[in-house]
């Protein structure tokens, strides 16, 4: 179904839609993410324990990432956001009162799940609401409310912990999900659900069918997609642990991390323009480039002016690369199967993001954190290569801001 035009869009209404949800969802889950492994310490929990019950969130995305495409297409996008919303607020509730290991464990691997759900089902809605001309631009800003409300979300978890205590700021988190379900519900139906649909859901294409109908896409731009996954997880754990490795104290450490977001957060809309202007291309090789030289440089980073300096670089790679990830993955969708091939393109990427800090780990523990930062680099160059080759080879590379994809394919 070819999206409805722009100019009928109320856009004021249409933003609030879009992304009101997603920002106010995403400062709660800002602030509890970097105190999941500080309340499982609290509980009686040894540091191995700790980083494993913050991982389970990693591993709730892998696993409802295919699932979530039956509940998206069942409710709807609307009432999918709204569900995953009004999920993750019980389950914030639940880790407010968690005095035991296992309630925290099963609440963490309870947002995994939600987040799969609302990712996919806030992807499929901008795919079909936006014209192809603005779609980078869209999904560009969606990553930019992610990157806005997770650079927040720690700013007033920190503040809500000084005023009461730990458990507080997940209270505040199930609040913020409240409030971003309500917003989803309060709302007219979202523009991509504006249509008949006229077949149920056991009519749709088969979720495997689907995934094997375009595995060519997924052994091609998908392994660049999740080489781009893989080294942006890279570059959130690497840069606290080389400030570690440097002596750095965490007052030192946390500003150099806030500088790298700040330069992240505030370049999704440029990348999104350049992206519907040029091509995807311009903005896919350039931002991995970008992050292989911080990566690289960082090898040789041994001051904290130097640290602050790989930071900036860091977070330009990643800044404008916003919504690559969705970008390449709604560009690549079918119009028949959409929402199921944008399930497999998520656990793509969502296992190169599970995958790059165990790369990390493997390599630092068999060489040294330096060549692991190098290495990794060489990885992010390589990832830079593939997605050139393969975009160019692809529909995406021949994609202009008046054509439709779909019509490219056929």
């Amino acid at each position: 179904m070819p999206a409805p035009s722009t100019r009928s869009i109320n856009w004021p209404r249409f933003i609030i839609s879009a992304y009101g949800p997603t920002f106010l969802s995403t400062i709660g889950y800002g602030a509890v993410i970097p105190l999941v492994g500080l309340t499982a310490l609290d509980l009686g929990a040894s540091l191995a324990v700790s980083a494993l019950i913050t991982s389970l969130i990693g591993l709730g995305h892998l696993v409802a990432d295919l699932p979530a495409s039956w509940i998206t297409i069942k409710l709807g996008e609307k009432k999918a956001i709204a569900f995953a919303c009004l999920w993750d607020a019980v389950w914030l509730i639940v880790a407010f009162q968690a005095d035991d290991l296992l309630v925290l464990a099963l609440a963490v691997f309870a947002f995994g799940l939600s987040g799969a759900v609302f990712g996919l089902a806030r992807q499929v809605y901008l795919t079909e609401a936006i014209e192809l001309r603005y779609r980078a631009r869209a999904l560009s800003s969606l990553g930019g409310t992610f990157r806005t409300g997770f650079f927040i979300g720690p700013i007033v978890g920190a503040a809500i912990i000084a005023h009461w205590n730990l458990s507080a700021a997940y209270l505040f988190a199930g609040i913020m999900c409240l409030l971003a379900a309500g917003v989803t519900l309060g709302l007219p139906s979202l523009p991509g659900e504006v249509r008949t649909r006229r077949r149920t859901l056991t009519q749709q294409p088969k979720l495997f069918s689907v995934l094997v109908a375009h595995v060519h896409t997924y052994a091609t731009l998908g392994v660049g997609a999740l080489t781009i996954q893989l080294v942006r997880a890279v570059r959130q754990t690497v840069l606290p642990l080389w400030c570690a490795s440097l002596g750095l104290d965490p007052s030192h450490t946390s500003l150099i991390y806030g500088l790298s977001m700040g330069i992240d957060v505030s370049l999704f809309f440029i990348g999104g323009w350049i992206m519907d202007r040029f091509g995807r291309l311009w903005v896919a090789m350039p931002s991995m480039v970008i992050l292989g030289i911080g990566l690289v440089g960082l090898a040789w980073a041994h001051t904290p002016v130097a640290v602050m300096v790989i930071a900036v670089v860091l977070g330009l790679g990643n800044g404008i690369g916003a919504g690559i990830m969705m970008i390449l993955g709604s560009d690549s969708s079918p119009q028949d199967g959409r929402t199921q091939f944008l399930s497999g393109w998520r656990l793509v990427g969502d296992t190169g993001h599970s995958v790059g800090p165990l790369l990390l780990a493997g390599i630092t523990a068999l060489t040294s954190l330096s060549v692991a930062t190098v290495s990794l680099g060489l990885l992010a160059w390589g990832g830079a290569g593939w997605l050139a080759y393969w975009i160019r080879r692809s529909p995406l590379g021949k994609i202009h801001h008046l054509v439709d994809v779909n019509e490219i394919a056929e």
